[in-house]
């Protein structure tokens, strides 16, 4: 399966979505419009090793909730994938058995390389 995670009005993912075309047989899901399931994001949790490495820090809400003054579980971190969308670090792309979570420029290239090969 190829999919792409990514929220529409994120500049960097578009950025980002650009750089990886073309994008032939990629599944596209806009996270605001179309929110993730239990199912989709415990796929992503199991690729890529826990929930945390899925939780995005820079979402404002982090900050506005206290959660950085809190030590949080990975049912946490799940919870709070699935209650709002901007905690899940993105954008996330899935290639076959492989996940690449992120906008770092290494995992960008990482994920542009397994789509193309």
């Amino acid at each position: 399966m190829r999919k792409i995670y990514h929220l529409g009005s994120c500049s960097t993912c578009k950025r980002i979505l650009k750089e990886l075309e073309p994008l032939n047989g990629v599944v596209l899901q806009e996270i605001k419009s179309e929110a993730m399931t239990t199912e989709q994001v415990d796929e992503m949790a199991a690729l890529s090793g826990s929930y945390e490495s899925l939780f995005s820090r820079r979402a404002m809400l982090f900050r506005q909730r206290g959660l950085h003054e809190q030590n949080l579980s990975e049912d946490d971190y799940k919870k709070l994938i699935l209650e709002h969308y901007t905690f899940l670090k993105r954008p996330v792309v899935l290639v076959d058995n492989q996940i690449f979570v992120g906008n770092s420029k290494k995992t960008v290239e990482a994920a542009k390389a397994a789509l193309h090969s």
